[in-house]
């Protein structure tokens, strides 16, 4: 069974251990995590992720900024890209859609609904 490698982008170490407890729930998963939009480019630029996980609110490069970049990336605009963030308001979902996330989740984190978001998107 192939592994699907995974990037988990969050400044917060303890949301981002709740997302990848998460996560590994799913069989053959590979996680990298970054603490920001920065650190999440320079993990792109050195492998393949098959889905990528983010939050908005970051210091450095918030991840709407990451979205834009990796949407306009040929080498990696057909990546799914999840935002989970604190932010609920309707123009902050749609600005996020709009850039090109593939799905958007308010926090608080609850597990079911990453891993349902996440097998979609990987096709698992």
């Amino acid at each position: 069974m192939s592994e699907f490698k995974v990037l988990v982008v969050e400044d917060s170490p303890t949301m981002r251990q709740l997302i990848v407890f998460a996560l590994k729930r799913i069989r053959n998963l590979h996680i990298e995590e970054a603490g920001d939009g920065v650190g999440g480019l320079k993990k792109l630029s050195a492998q393949k992720f098959d889905l990528i996980v983010t939050d908005i609110n970051m210091p450095i490069m918030d991840g709407l900024k990451l979205v834009s970049l990796i949407r306009n990336d040929p080498q990696y605009k057909d990546v799914p890209v999840v935002v989970i963030t604190t932010e609920g308001a309707v123009e902050d979902r749609d600005r996020a859609l709009s850039l090109g996330a593939n799905e958007y989740i308010t926090k608080p984190i609850q597990t079911a609904r990453i891993l349902e978001v996440a097998k979609k998107l990987l096709g698992i």
